[in-house]
């Protein structure tokens, strides 16, 4: 593992899949001008709109989406995690959300399905059923890189079962991606706290891309994508506005924490 940037895009996507993908683009540019080695883009990047015309969209949302991971980490010669975006499961009419990681020659380095499911009654009075057109994965995921470290995926909701973030790191993960699109109401109390906590637990780097603003009537995300370090201090906030956070990945840093706290050494279950 060498020291490196990496960069979490904060997007307003909406049910425009052209555009989303034509702004993910430019921010990628951006980022890899700055220095990023490691690129990701939030939950939903190519499409944010309604359930249903999600999965009416799917066949189509998947492969513009792939396509577009593809050619953009070849064209801009990096490491880039596209999650998550609606792949059609088998035997079933209901869709997988999925990560990708692709590497700079365009080659997929890892795929993972999310695992937990965001179905909440929220006191702001909305409710999200995503098993209404999603069904969960079942495999974690970690990418090995001898130059960016063990990737560990994940996506969004997932960052509730610190469960999850512990068997990532009990696989070798040095690095957590999250990349979501936290709804406003609940980002503005446990966005930041859950991702410093997963970095905390794990002394792992976290990398969290995300969604900000409204992308129709009723649905407004957080934003606030984040690089947090394995002691849990926050290198870089988006804010709440399309941009990039920008931080570094450094496996000097990181060895130190675990050997000031040797927390993965002492578990007991």
């Amino acid at each position: 593992m060498e020291s490196y940037l990496a960069a979490a895009i904060q997007m307003t996507s909406t049910a425009d899949i052209e555009a989303n993908l034509d702004q993910a683009y430019a921010l990628i540019g951006i980022a890899v001008r700055r220095g990023a080695r490691l690129v990701s883009l939030p939950e939903n990047f190519a499409f944010l709109g309604l359930e249903a015309e999600k999965l009416a969209l799917a066949p189509r949302i998947a492969e513009m989406s792939e396509k577009f991971l593809v050619s953009a980490a070849r064209d801009w010669a990096v490491t880039l995690l596209g999650g998550g975006y609606p792949v059609l499961a088998e035997q079933t009419a209901k869709c997988y959300n999925t990560a990708l990681l692709v590497g700079p020659e365009g080659q997929e380095l890892g795929r993972y399905r999310k695992l937990h499911l965001f179905d909440v009654n929220l006191p702001d009075g909305n409710t999200y059923h995503e098993s209404d057109s999603i069904v969960p994965g079942k495999d974690l995921v970690v990418v090995r890189s001898d130059t960016l470290g063990n990737l560990g995926l994940s996506v969004c909701y997932d960052l509730r079962f610190p469960e999850l973030y512990r068997a990532l790191s009990a696989a070798g993960a040095e690095v957590l991606l999250v990349p979501s699109a936290f709804t406003a109401f609940t980002g503005k109390d446990h966005w930041r706290v859950l991702l410093q906590a997963r970095a905390i637990e794990n002394t792992c780097y976290v990398i969290a891309a995300a969604q900000t603003g409204e992308h129709y009537p009723r649905r407004q995300t957080y934003g606030h994508a984040m690089i947090v370090d394995p002691w849990g201090n926050v290198l870089s906030d988006a804010g709440d506005t399309t941009g990039i956070a920008i931080g570094e990945i450094n496996p000097m840093r990181l060895e130190a924490v675990r050997r000031q706290l040797p927390v993965l050494q002492h578990r007991q279950l």
